[in-house]
């Protein structure tokens, strides 16, 4: 059930860092059952979204049991993303508005937007407190270290759109210019957080419940998000929730239970998707699922040709039996 969050339900939490193509429905009810706090949508266009585009439809999608979710926009116009920020506050079940400020495609970038936003400090506060006023529910930012290494400017605009009436700030320490490259640099969030009063979220090169401590020890950050390390890996927020709760970390998944996630999460993007689109978008996921895995090359082979439900479910059958 929806709930009005408030800045504090920020603080102390493990979230599922928005991915185009990965953060699904039913990649974040996966992620949510292994012990992710908060999760949040793929990014979503304003524009997209205000003029009803068909694509934007499965990307609204949440569940009851996921809560609670955010949902992503990216986009520069003020009004347009105050619009849709209404709209998605008064008609769908998200807890949450985030803004995108920090995704490096270019294409988003050539538009004058994500980490385009960087650039531009007063735009983001613009925009940030047209949603804000908008909105009925919490807006937050995602933001990058900076445009490039020359411009590392996180804590400029951090404390622009906390100004603004930002909930929360999440930080991906590594710079556009890098994209995902290089190792992301934690000492741009503890200059963040000696910025901003409202929860700080850090962001980048977190993969174990030590990385999560050491951030927070470095960096003074309220939660920490978790991306990349969690694509065909949501037993990751189960081992990082144990350890930073002082419990004994579980072991790393079998294969036997690594083919029961794949199953799993085939039979949701087939019900959520049909198996046409389902079966071809699970062939990424299987193919990181399955990475360090005996053989494996030559499974990702033949997921390639499978276009059945069918099909896919007997290989990870397969794959099962012989481990």
């Amino acid at each position: 059930m929806i709930k009005i969050m408030k800045k504090s339900d920020f603080k102390n939490k493990i979230i599922l860092g928005p991915m185009a193509g990965v953060t699904d429905l039913p990649f974040r009810l996966l992620c949510k059952k292994m012990g992710c706090d908060i999760m949040i949508t793929e990014m979503i266009s304003a524009k997209g979204l205000m003029y009803n585009n068909h694509k934007t439809e499965v990307l609204l999608l949440s569940d009851e049991s996921e809560h609670p979710v955010g949902v992503q926009l990216f986009g520069s116009d003020p009004d347009i993303m105050a619009g849709q920020a209404e709209k998605l506050s008064k008609e769908t079940a998200f807890d949450f508005i985030d803004i995108n400020m920090g995704c490096p495609v270019p294409k988003i970038v050539g538009n004058h937007e994500g980490s385009a936003l960087m650039k531009n400090p007063g735009l983001a506060a613009d925009i940030v407190k047209a949603m804000v006023k908008a909105s009925d529910i919490p807006v937050t930012v995602k933001i990058r270290a900076g445009f490039s290494s020359d411009d590392i400017n996180a804590p400029e605009v951090a404390a622009a759109v906390a100004e603004a009436g930002a909930s929360a700030v999440a930080v991906h320490a590594r710079t556009r210019e890098q994209f995902y490259s290089g190792n992301a640099d934690w000492s741009i969030i503890k200059r963040v957080r000696d910025a901003v009063k409202i929860p700080l979220i850090g962001n980048g090169d977190i993969c174990t419940a030590e990385d999560v401590i050491r951030m927070k020890e470095e960096t003074g950050c309220d939660s920490v998000m978790i991306a990349r390390a969690a694509k065909g890996n949501p037993w990751v927020f189960r081992e990082i929730k144990a350890g930073i709760e002082g419990r004994e970390i579980p072991p790393r998944p079998t294969v036997p239970e690594i083919a029961d996630m794949m199953a799993e999460h085939v039979k949701l993007m087939v019900k959520l998707k049909g198996e046409y689109i389902g079966v071809r978008e699970m062939r990424k996921h299987v193919a990181w699922y399955t990475e360090g895995i005996r053989n494996s090359a030559r499974l990702r082979r033949r997921v390639s040709e499978i276009t059945t439900t069918e099909g896919l479910l007997d290989l990870i059958r397969e794959l099962k039996e012989n481990s």
